[in-house]
């Protein structure tokens, strides 16, 4: 019978040894294998404007602060829970709208709202240094955020951060590679062509300006390969000016256009200028080379989208034949 007890306790001993070692290599494989398993709990880390941020693998739950980045998530297949309206439209330009049905708006670049940002639950926010710096640490409360560092020309830049953000390298190298595609057809089409000056200005509400080569379109002329008027090959961003200046307007062909928000001030001032003596004393407005195309598509939207439109009319204006 004591024999029976002893062999009955190490048993009972032998069981709870075995046990607790099942026990111990469950708790270190198995967290693993759930890690592994369950992406949306793994992370990767992304290097950004204002550090270094830790964010989910597989996001599932988007916010965008910019309207090039809002373009950027579209391009790679991504529709964010919570976007900053458009600059032009209702709430969105027109090139996007159906893309962006359902989705939820967060205030604008330079006015976001943390609280309805905070309602969607995201899981990774994208903004930029430029408009939202102020606003980094309680977006980071939120969720993990990654900020781009500038706008204007920086497009393509910041698409290859976004694409990393998203854990979408590849799709967002193949976006990249057929808009480089469709611009080394252009230049090839264009032949001689690409020797031309080409003149960009925008007419806003009381003043107007000239676009130099660090614009979203001058970034895009500059690809090509475009010369630009001497007064605007500057690798600057704008310059503000004066009728006096209209003559520095000029060009083998100018695209002009207007940021008109609904007051009609923008348009006003479009119509005084192009009907000024100057303006109309301008050759490429006397050989009708002045076309005037859209706000959004040219300047204001400045994401891969719109760089694409932007191709569409040089196409037309250039009368490229596919």
């Amino acid at each position: 019978m004591q024999k029976w007890k002893g062999f009955s306790l190490f048993a009972l001993m032998l069981t709870f040894v075995v046990a607790l070692a099942a026990c111990g290599g469950g708790s270190g494989e198995g967290s693993e294998e759930k890690k592994d398993g369950d992406k949306s709990k793994s992370t990767i880390t992304v290097e950004h404007a204002m550090g270094k941020t830790k964010v989910p693998e597989k996001p599932e739950r988007v916010v965008i602060l910019t309207n090039e980045g809002t373009e950027a998530l579209l391009s790679m297949g991504v529709k964010p829970v919570g976007a900053v309206q458009s600059w032009l439209g209702d709430p969105w330009y027109d090139h996007i709208a159906d893309d962006m049905e359902g989705v939820e708006v967060v205030g604008t670049e330079s006015d976001i709202n943390l609280e309805k940002i905070a309602s969607l639950n995201p899981d990774l926010i994208i903004g930029n240094k430029m408009r939202q710096e102020k606003f980094y640490d309680q977006l980071n409360d939120i969720a993990p955020t990654v900020f781009s560092e500038q706008l204007r020309g920086d497009w393509k830049i910041n698409f290859k951060l976004y694409a990393k953000a998203l854990n979408k390298q590849e799709e967002g190298k193949k976006v990249l590679a057929d808009f480089d595609q469709r611009i080394e057809d252009i230049k090839s089409k264009l032949g001689d062509k690409v020797n031309q000056e080409v003149s960009v200005v925008r007419f806003l509400a009381g003043n107007s300006r000239i676009y130099f080569k660090d614009s979203f379109s001058g970034v895009i002329l500059e690809q090509i390969g475009f010369k630009r008027p001497e007064s605007q090959n500057k690798s600057d961003f704008a310059e503000e000016v004066t009728k006096e200046r209209i003559p520095d307007m000029e060009g083998d062909i100018l695209f002009y256009f207007t940021y008109e928000t609904g007051d009609k001030e923008a348009s006003k001032t479009e119509e005084e200028w192009t009907n000024d003596k100057l303006w109309k004393n301008l050759d490429v407005v006397k050989e009708g080379n002045a076309h005037r195309v859209s706000d959004a598509i040219w300047n204001t939207a400045g994401g891969v989208k719109a760089a694409n439109l932007t191709l569409d009319d040089i196409e037309k204006y250039f009368k490229i034949e596919e």
